[in-house]
């Protein structure tokens, strides 16, 4: 169907080279686009070009005569061009999604001399934006979460501020938007902190102290559908073994000498509805360790010095920095409770694997810190940054904060150098490492190592089990019974691995 293709050859002068300029720039559009199409100011589609064409039959059209003719939003669910038609305005960049598909588009309005609006052109840039797009969708939809995550973040503390004090809540004082970083180690353990905050399963944080498992912790409760509901957190490596049992199920009215009248609530009852974070799990008590489990499966506990029952809904986050499942083998962590913990494992990574995060976190540490004190920011000079993207941070972002903190109330001014933080991590007992110069190769080798997990995962599983039986025949000089009983395979299965690694 031609259009503006017989029309006569212009005058070069200037009105013709204009013309002559749109004649040009519509064949190109034509051309380059996945598809174009014309409609009229009263939003009637006057033409399509071919490559429009095939969209048709997804449309529910089979010829382009039963197309054209029709009023754009009978046979384009979902489009925008009628705004554009009443308005004027163009729309540059757009997605559009129906039963076609998703696709960026672009709407701009066609006018005549006097520069009334007769029509417009509507213009498909991209038919497969999922894939061509890939990247700039991939950051944008994580720059978008980030921002719900910091709007839910500030409506959060705008509420506890204007709460009452000492009402007695206990709510989650996190967000993922307080997790900071864009590394893909960050990335990674954010994305399924957030598949876990949509499950009722518990959820076991693994990794070093300091590297956030407590805020991740919060942050999965703000998520998850008992937001509303109380977040109750015990760190079981600050409470005394004596206290414990009570500090889980509470203490009966008068249970024993010096106990209260009124009783006590334990933390099962006060998160009664909400989430109980058990932090440093693997510091709990073996005796009490039986006790935890029969409340976990039973669903209920009885306080201390009562003979009744008290049924309880809470979900179970919990976290440790040692290794637990070293602690099941040498007897010290009961495999049962572990099973029943280690459901939704998270492994939260170390500083040092995302070392491009520590610019924007020594920015949100030092506007903390200069928010509290009441001064200015701190500014790192650039050498102070990379020396400490060099460095191993064995503390992880506690042991960074530690060091800004010490380098702000040290410093006569905003700047600090190098110099300064070389001498505080010395009087720390910690020889500084060289400084990272190119931030760019840190993000890259970040990148690399994730990359390492972006196969099957039958592929790395077998790769795994090929490493262990290698260490393990290794360390048992070749004896493959002492092999399969230190693995807890049979020694039919082991000759089987041997024999087909794959």
């Amino acid at each position: 169907m031609p259009l503006l293709d017989d029309a006569p050859a212009l005058p070069l002068d200037a009105q013709g080279i204009l013309e002559l300029a749109a004649r040009s720039m519509f064949h190109l559009f034509s051309s380059v686009s996945q598809g174009m199409f014309l409609v009229d100011l009263s939003g009637r589609i006057v033409w399509v070009n071919e490559g429009y064409q095939r969209f048709l039959p997804d449309l529910g059209f089979s010829s382009v005569d039963q197309f054209v003719g029709r009023m754009v939003e009978e046979v384009i669910p979902n489009t925008g061009m009628r705004r554009v038609l009443e308005t004027g305005n163009p729309v540059l960049i757009d997605l559009l999604t129906n039963k076609a598909g998703t696709f960026v588009v672009s709407r701009i309005p066609l006018r005549d001399d006097e520069g009334g609006v007769i029509g417009a052109i509507g213009i498909v840039l991209f038919d497969h934006p999922e894939t061509t797009l890939q990247p700039l969708i991939s950051k944008f939809a994580l720059l978008q979460r980030d921002l719900d995550d910091a709007r839910r973040e500030l409506a959060s503390q705008r509420r506890r501020t204007l709460a009452v004090a000492g009402d007695g809540e206990r709510r989650a004082k996190y967000t993922f938007a307080s997790f900071i970083g864009s590394s893909p180690a960050a990335a990674e353990v954010k994305r399924q902190a957030r598949r876990a905050a949509q499950s009722s399963s518990p959820v076991l944080l693994l990794g070093e102290t300091g590297t956030g498992k407590e805020l991740l912790a919060h942050a999965i409760h703000a998520a998850s559908s008992r937001a509303s509901g109380p977040f109750v957190s015990v760190n079981i490596a600050a409470v005394p073994d004596t206290l414990l049992e009570a500090e889980f199920f509470g203490v009966a009215p008068g249970a024993y000498t010096g106990a209260s009248a009124k009783g006590r609530d334990g933390k099962f009852k006060l998160a009664d509805g909400g989430t109980l974070f058990l932090d440093e799990i693997g510091d709990m008590p073996q005796s009490l360790q039986a006790k935890l489990l029969r409340a976990l499966q039973e669903g209920e506990i009885e306080p201390l010095g009562s003979n009744k029952l008290v049924p309880f809904n809470v979900r179970i986050l919990a976290a440790t920095s040692r290794d637990l499942a070293g602690l099941v083998r040498e007897g010290r962590f009961r495999e049962d409770l572990f099973y029943r913990l280690h459901v939704l494992p998270l492994r939260v990574p170390p500083l040092r694997a995302r070392r491009s995060d520590i610019p924007a976190l020594v920015e949100a540490l030092g506007d903390d810190l200069a928010l509290r004190n009441g001064t200015p920011p701190p500014e790192l000079l650039p050498a102070a940054m990379a020396l400490l993207a060099g460095q191993p941070w064995r503390g992880n972002i506690r042991e960074l904060r530690n060091v800004i903190e010490q380098a702000v109330m040290r410093s006569e001014g905003q700047s600090i150098d190098a110099a300064q933080l070389e001498r505080i991590l010395r009087e720390a007992g910690v020889e500084p490492a060289a400084p990272v110069q190119d931030t760019t190769s840190v993000v890259v080798a970040e990148a690399e190592d994730a990359s390492r997990y972006l196969r099957p995962l039958a592929e790395q599983v077998a790769e795994l089990e090929q490493r262990a039986i290698a260490a393990a025949m290794k360390a048992h000089g070749g004896n493959k019974l002492a092999t399969a009983r230190q693995l807890g395979i049979s020694r039919a299965t082991l000759y089987g691995r041997l024999e087909n690694p794959e």
